[in-house]
């Protein structure tokens, strides 16, 4: 025990060993040794206190803020050795150390230091310092760059230091917490002295405004919101330099001898943070700090974003593991974004301190009127806040009302107000069955119609529109939830939100955390009532304007993933919750029932309309069963809108806009009693009738005529509009003329944002799966395809294919190369697997193959009267969608259509197949084997991608 105890290595021995060792390796009488030999000894005791730290470190001996500040303790006495070594090296008979002050700066200055973070360095100087001054600090620098460290230096004087600070924020916040390391003590107090002067006579005010503009920009780069899943920890908001920002606006309007440390027990004494907040605001620093100290010893670099690859390492080595329903990653990442948001509400409780302090009152340019005196609140600085005396605490529905206050007389909330909101937000919890609360909630959350003058509805606070007095601009919906969400107001109102704030989805498919994206649906909703959106999603438009049941549609959308984590089926187990908490809000019964049914089926019409062939009518007639109202039907497409909307701008084009109208008029013209599925027969011999006499006054012969006619089974003339098949007409007449063997036609269609392929050759089992990998070669996605086999024994197959950013494949050079791969993979002159294992990069998708995704393959008999239903979910990759129908085709199976979808890197593949009869599959035995023989083919894939993975971790781990 005494021997380990001796051998445990610190600052003070490092330092001693280190000069020891400088010491024994001088040759004769000189004093230093080589600067090679020296180099050697520097790099091994670098290498042996990193490798220290990060061995108690990853031990979990030492949390992340204790590692920092040793890691920063041992730069200390490296940069002073080096120092001593440079100065007697360069000249020995001089004290160079005498005419220099070597200086931490920044958050090295600070005492903190990431492993691979730069050391921050300035070489304060005399005003004309001599060439040996300089000669050392160049020695110096270039000494701790071959020892492979990453150093950021300034070598100034102190009047340069001065006038720096004042030219640019940035050099005044690295010089707060500037601190001597070695040489002159004299000249760095004489910078000290003048630089607290300079700060004083320049006041805080500038400092603060700066500081706040810098966060705006920089969260304005990094992402507005705290709840992106790939958060970038240090500059993201609600990360470490927001709490770094609190702390250098404290130091800088406080006074720097005053606080040196934002998390001390100063503030607590100051009376700016309570002893619960303080205690918070430590948790967070050190939670922030343990996972950017993982970060960089799994990357083996400085890295600040937790990217999918990285979020299970850093979450396993921080002992984060499945707790009941929830995997070990979503625990960690919910740890994170709950303390992302405790960031934001500590800069919410400090910050309006701060700014009192450095700014000084405001102009005050409106003052209470005594209806808002009578209420409890009063202005300060132009915005409301509770009047003296008023307690959140014994009156928690203040709260509310000071957020209705807010909203009706369009002021915004005073800084001091909300930092009250968030200290009182508990009491909010007195508040579930209250009938007034429940009365502003719904005000805050569905608001106004957009065509609803103020003064339709009093409500406390509103007051006339006057001709000289402009209606101000109506925040929308969100703005209201994110205060409510924020400052911890929802889920004290609401329990069942509380489990959804920071709730993350493992995926590469969803951008927000769960209750950021109800959040961000809602605020689309209110966009799309009041015209915002009306070009980019036309087709809600006119429905939003129209709609009758405006707060169940609003609730719905609130609730809609309030039962995600928690295992089993979320739109049933939210439908449930939707009935019992609905009534409590104040909604009707009809009201409630309406938004459970919504939240029950609000997957319904994207999974329907992007997995399922909506030209079956039996498609049509299953929804319209189900939804038997035309009122919910628009609610639910709205609903259905909002919703992908929100998941991310990138979810949403033209072509999933153009399969939703579809599938909604279909519907809709079923349930308002039109004959949309007449008998087939009938609807057939229409089709043909139609596109006869067009073809007529196009001119075409009566032989071409009856031979077009006669080349199509019912299937293809129920499955194109007249304009299609005279397309077809016209390419097959065209193909006829010159023997073709095959024909290629492309046709952009950028206002469904697809192209139109269309393939015309002989037919041959495995058709289909070729046409697929030349496609996936060329780089195109196939989101539908209609696969028809003429009577004449020739395919006629017809595909909407996407660019990989969901836009229409339309450049010229894109297409020759598309037609070009067909045509080699249809002559057999392409090698399709080799071409695609070729064309993968090794490193394909390396960033999200930690990202399980299960294989799994469901087949359905009872979608469509005539064909079977394979449905098949699997990892999204170049080549998927040509292994899987080059199985089907090993099966012996017919593909009469195929609908293609991906979430993020999950691809939903879905194929309406017949046997080579033309029937259905119903023998449970073939259809066992159908299963077996997709799911073997998804699982070994799966499989190489994740061994791939884990080796790729472990290499990692290695070379860190």
């Amino acid at each position: 025990m005494a021997s380990a105890a001796r051998d445990t290595l610190t600052p003070q021995s490092f330092a001693a060993g280190l000069a020891s060792a400088l010491r024994e390796a001088a040759p004769g009488e000189q004093a230093t040794p080589g600067r090679e030999a020296a180099l050697a000894i520097f790099r091994r005791h670098l290498g042996r206190y990193q490798a220290e730290i990060r061995t108690r470190f990853e031990s979990r001996e030492i949390k992340g803020v204790p590692a920092a500040k040793q890691l920063a303790a041992y730069a200390d006495e490296l940069v002073r050795a080096l120092a001593r070594f440079a100065s007697e090296t360069l000249a020995p008979d001089d004290d160079l150390l005498g005419q220099i002050a070597i200086t931490a700066t920044g958050g090295y200055g600070k005492r903190l230091l990431a492993p691979f973070s730069d050391i921050d360095l300035l070489f304060l100087t005399p005003e004309a310092p001599s060439p040996e001054v300089l000669a050392l600090v160049e020695y110096v620098l270039y000494f701790l760059w071959d020892l492979g460290l990453k150093v950021g230096h300034a070598t100034r004087s102190i009047q340069q230091c001065i006038e720096q600070a004042e030219a640019d924020t940035t050099v005044r916040t690295a010089l707060l917490d500037a601190r001597l390391l070695i040489g002159n003590p004299t000249l760095f107090a004489m910078f000290e002295a003048r630089f607290i002067v300079a700060c004083v006579e320049a006041g805080s005010a500038r400092f603060v405004a700066d500081k706040r503009a810098e966060r705006t920009e920089r969260h304005r780069r990094f992402g507005d919101s705290p709840y992106m899943v790939e958060p970038n920890i240090k500059e993201g908001r609600g990360g470490l330099r927001d709490m770094q920002t609190l702390y250098w606006m404290c130091r800088y309007s406080f006074g720097t001898r005053h606080v040196s440390d934002l998390l001390a027990p100063d503030f607590t004494r100051l009376g700016l943070l309570t002893e619960q907040e303080a205690a918070r605001a430590r948790r967070s620093w050190d939670f922030l700090w343990t996972v950017r100290l993982h970060l960089h010893y799994v990357a083996g670099r400085a890295e600040d974003r937790l990217t999918f690859d990285m979020q299970p390492v850093v979450g396993g080595r921080m002992g984060y593991t499945r707790h009941g329903r929830q995997n070990g990653v979503e625990r960690f990442m919910r740890h994170y974004f709950l303390t992302a948001r405790e960031v934001m509400r500590l800069t919410h409780v400090l910050e309006p301190t701060v700014m009192r302090l450095s700014l000084g009152p405001a102009a005050n340019t409106m003052k209470a009127d005594e209806a808002m005196r009578d209420a409890g609140f009063t202005l300060l600085d132009g915005q409301i806040l509770p009047a003296k005396g008023v307690s959140f605490d014994e009156e928690p529905i203040r709260m509310l009302e000071l957020l209705e206050w807010s909203r009706n007389r369009h002021i915004p909330i005073h800084p001091l107000a909300r930092q009250q909101l968030i200290r009182w937000e508990r009491r909010a919890a007195s508040l579930r069955e209250d009938a007034h609360a429940s009365d502003i909630f719904l005000t805050l959350l569905c608001g106004d119609r957009p065509d609803e003058r103020p003064h339709r509805a009093r409500r406390p606070g509103a007051k006339e529109e006057t001709p000289d007095q402009p209606e101000k601009k109506q925040l929308d919906h969100a703005h209201w939830l994110r205060i409510l969400n924020e400052t911890g107001l929802l889920g004290a109102l609401i329990p069942d939100w509380s489990r959804i704030v920071g709730q993350m989805q493992f995926d590469t498919y969803h951008v927000f955390t769960v209750d950021e994206h109800t959040i961000e649906a809602i605020r689309i909703l209110g966009c799309l009532e009041r015209g915002k959106m009306a070009d980019e999603i036309s087709v809600a438009y006119d429905l939003a304007r129209d709609i009758q049941s405006r707060r169940a549609l609003y609730m719905a959308v609130l609730l809609h993933d309030i039962a995600k984590g928690r295992g089993g089926d979320h739109s049933e187990l939210g439908s449930e919750v939707a009935l019992e908490l609905c009534p409590k809000l104040g909604l009707s019964g009809e009201e409630t029932e309406t938004v459970s049914w919504l939240v029950l089926h609000h997957l319904l019409l994207s999974h329907t309309a992007f997995q399922r062939d909506i030209d079956d009518p039996k498609t049509i007639l299953d929804i319209a069963d189900v939804v038997q109202s035309p009122e919910r039907l628009r609610l639910l497409l709205l609903l259905t809108i909002v919703d992908m909307r929100a998941v991310s701008p990138r979810v949403w084009n033209a072509w999933k806009a153009t399969l939703l109208r579809e599938l909604y008029t279909r519907v809709a013209e079923v349930l308002e009693g039109g004959l949309a599925t007449p008998e087939r027969d009938a609807r057939v011999a229409h089709s043909k009738a139609m596109l006869a006499e067009l073809m007529e006054e196009d001119g075409v012969s009566q032989p071409d005529i009856e031979h077009f006619l006669g080349l199509g089974y019912a299937s293809y003339w129920l499955s194109f509009d007249q304009e299609t098949q005279l397309r077809h007409a016209r390419l097959i007449r065209e193909a006829d003329a010159c023997s073709a063997p095959f024909v290629i036609e492309t046709q952009p269609l950028p206002a469904r944002g697809v192209t139109e392929v269309t393939i015309h050759t002989e037919d041959h089992p495995g058709l289909f799966s070729q046409i697929a990998g030349a496609m996936a070669l060329a780089g195109a996605s196939i989101v539908d395809a209609r696969i028809h086999t003429l009577t004449n024994g020739r395919a006629l197959d017809t595909l909407w294919i996407q660019d990989a950013s969901g836009e229409a494949f339309d450049k010229p050079e894109r297409l020759a190369k598309l037609s070009h791969s067909v045509e080699r993979a249809l002559r057999g002159d392409l090698d399709i697997r080799a071409a695609i294992a070729e064309s993968a990069p090794a490193q394909m998708h390396m960033r999200t193959r930690a990202i399980h995704v299960p294989p799994r393959v469901v087949i359905d008999n009872r979608a469509s009267n005539s064909y079977t239903v394979i449905e098949i979910n699997g990892r999204d990759r170049p080549g998927l969608l040509f292994d899987v129908t080059g199985a089907l085709n090993e099966q012996k199976l017919q593909i009469a259509s195929a609908h293609i979808t991906t979430y993020g890197v999950r691809a939903v593949d879905v194929f309406y197949v017949k046997d080579l009869s033309g029937m259905k599959v119903t023998d449970e035995r073939r259809l066992h084997d159908i299963r077996e023989r997709l799911l073997t083919g998804l699982r070994h894939v799966e499989a190489k991608l994740t061994t791939g993975y884990a080796a790729y971790d472990m290499v990692r781990a290695m070379q860190a």
